[in-house]
């Protein structure tokens, strides 16, 4: 979409120099002698028509120049607006980059927390019937786990069921209430 505004600025300037370097044509030639007569500017002496085609000339060249400059204009304003909108996005990524990152720097033993870890075996303090993202679990052992990734509404609501909150690897853990569901993805958030 942006290479398409700067194409199209592009070709506005590359038209206005073009037009500015194709002459200008005088009245007479351009018109037949029918056409001169319906205009009535037949009836102008040499003087007068050569007048009238200097201040068209002038006029033209005023035009062509009006809307180079305009279209240079636009073309730099989209070149920079481009830059602005790239700049944004690159802060947006970098400030996404850094979240991710303090997360990650937050979850128990830094980012390769897990690696050689015994899963963790206790039960849900109450009931539970679903979870999705923010869900947050607590453990009988006094552990509480927070869903970043996963959801899953069960048939039935299960009471205080045992579970495991299994190690993956890079510090990822994730919640399983039974071997043959989807696991959720959690972070210990005590």
């Amino acid at each position: 979409m942006r290479l398409r505004a700067l194409a199209a600025a592009a070709a506005l300037v590359f038209a206005a120099a073009a037009a500015a370097e194709q002459p200008y044509v005088d009245l007479e030639k351009r018109l037949n002698a029918e056409e001169l007569r319906a205009t009535g500017l037949d009836a102008l002496t040499p003087a007068q028509l050569a007048l009238l085609n200097r201040l068209l000339r002038d006029d033209t060249k005023k035009v062509v120049e009006t809307v180079k400059a305009e279209a240079e204009v636009a073309q730099a304003a989209k070149i920079e607006a481009v830059k602005a909108e790239a700049s944004a996005q690159q802060a947006v990524q970098v400030e996404a980059a850094k979240a991710e990152a303090m997360r990650e720097a937050s979850e128990p033993g830094g980012k390769f927390f897990g690696h050689d870890e015994s899963p963790i075996k206790s039960r849900l303090k109450g009931s539970i019937t679903s979870w999705e993202p923010g869900t947050v679990f607590e453990l009988e052992n006094g552990q509480r786990w927070k869903v970043l990734k996963g959801s899953l509404t069960l048939r039935m609501t299960l009471e205080s069921p045992e579970v495991q909150v299994i190690a993956g690897i890079a510090g990822r853990w994730f919640l399983e209430v039974d071997e043959d569901m989807p696991k959720a993805r959690v972070y210990r958030i005590d």
